[in-house]
């Protein structure tokens, strides 16, 4: 088969990284619109402070050159032909596919007025994070605005931070993190931010980016904060727009069924571009973390080769790295009917149930318990009969997963 792969985040990668040994007697061609080689988004922050190569390249920067995949760095993708079966590039040439791999990821969605100017920052490439390095060091960045305050916001304001930056964030929830903290978690995670010089100004909303260059946001009464820096951290949207011609139907992301497949039978989605769904409410919507989309990936391409592997769904995990406290976060908060919480001086576990069951967790200090928790979610176990044990310290695998088996199947 003659393969494309549309994006070298970890879903386009793996997918490519699958293709190459389900087909090695096939083609494999990556698209990039970034002159690196496929880099883990995830480890920018690293890279920024402590300069290391090795986790931002985790499959080795030499990963195309290893298995035989064609590379086409530093273009845009502007469109997919599906009539003769090509990809457009943004310098006009033509790349033929017999099956296409979409993993296009996701870019930065910013719905202030002001978003199109320039100037404006985001934490979304290597090549922002590269230049954004390069202005601190030379001296030119000694404040920055952090319009947001969810998980990015966050991780990008203590990264800078940590490059000797003054950081503020702005957001306009009353707390940090609030699609995945609740606020008991989230008050742990505001100490652990503030103490590292972060400033946080929160339940205030951003309704405008000023200058040109951007050099700031104007407030909804009417304040205007400036900086030297000014990063959007206010959400992502797929990276899809380039579809719009096409018949490949699209909503927020790329729509996938259960098998990852687009609605042309020889086009799959994975990653942060692809709507899939959720594996605790079926629900079906983009889950932007990298465990999915290296889940994910594989198992598009498999299929794309003629397997017939289902998509169990998407789980919405997030974990904080650089904070100081750890911070795990799974499941949903929503609708619970009863929630159990465990506090100590440094430490807090919350965990929420419905009809008997954990739909979501929160663990902050201390996250021993947190693949115990995720275990009995994902099962669906009914843990009722722990009662209050469920959130103390000492509760883990040896006294709960084996007793909420059924007796014949622990016994078999």
């Amino acid at each position: 088969m003659r393969a494309v792969v549309i994006g070298t985040g970890p879903a386009g990668i793996t997918a490519a990284e699958t293709l190459r040994r389900l087909d090695p007697n096939g083609s494999v061609t990556a698209i990039s619109a970034e002159p690196f080689p496929p880099y883990s988004p995830v480890a920018l922050a690293d890279h920024l402070i402590t300069g290391r190569d090795g986790p931002l390249f985790w499959k080795g920067a030499d990963i195309a050159e290893r298995l035989g995949i064609t590379e086409r760095r530093g273009v845009g993708v502007v469109g997919v032909d599906t009539d003769y079966g090509e990809v457009v590039l943004a310098d006009g040439e033509r790349i033929p596919f017999d099956g296409l791999v979409i993993a296009s990821g996701s870019a930065l969605y910013a719905p202030l007025e002001g978003a199109d100017l320039p100037g404006i920052l985001d934490f979304k490439s290597l090549t922002t994070a590269k230049s954004l390095l390069e202005r601190i060091r030379a001296g030119n960045a000694s404040s920055a605005l952090v319009v947001g305050n969810g998980f990015i916001g966050v991780e990008l304001a203590l990264t800078l931070a940590d490059l000797g930056v003054t950081a503020t964030i702005v957001g306009r929830r009353p707390w940090v993190m609030p699609r995945a903290l609740d606020r008991e978690t989230s008050a742990i995670a505001e100490a652990a931010i503030a103490s590292r010089g972060v400033i946080l100004r929160l339940g205030v909303e951003a309704v405008e980016f000023i200058g040109d260059p951007v050099r700031g946001v104007r407030l909804a009464d009417g304040t205007e904060l400036t900086a030297d820096l000014v990063l959007a951290a206010t959400g992502v949207k797929p990276h899809a727009g380039y579809l719009t011609s096409s018949p490949i139907a699209t909503d927020w992301g790329v729509a996938v069924d259960d098998h990852l497949r687009t609605t042309l039978p020889n086009i799959v989605a994975a990653g942060d571009v692809a709507e899939t769904r959720d594996l605790m409410t079926g629900e079906r919507y983009v889950h932007a973390i990298f465990q999915n989309a290296v889940t994910q990936a594989p198992i598009a391409a498999a299929n794309l080769l003629g397997a017939d592997l289902v998509y169990a769904g998407a789980e919405a995990m997030n974990s904080l790295k650089h904070l100081g406290v750890p911070i795990v976060a799974i499941g949903s908060t929503d609708d619970p009917d009863e929630i159990l919480r465990y506090q100590t001086d440094d430490a807090l576990r919350s965990i929420y149930l419905r009809d008997g069951r954990i739909v979501g967790a929160q663990l902050a200090g201390d996250i021993s318990g947190v693949g115990t928790y995720r275990s009995l979610m994902h099962r669906r176990v009914d843990v009722r009969k722990f009662g209050r044990r469920l959130v103390e310290p000492r509760f883990g695998p040896a006294n709960t997963v084996f007793d909420a088996l059924p007796r014949r199947v622990a016994l078999a």
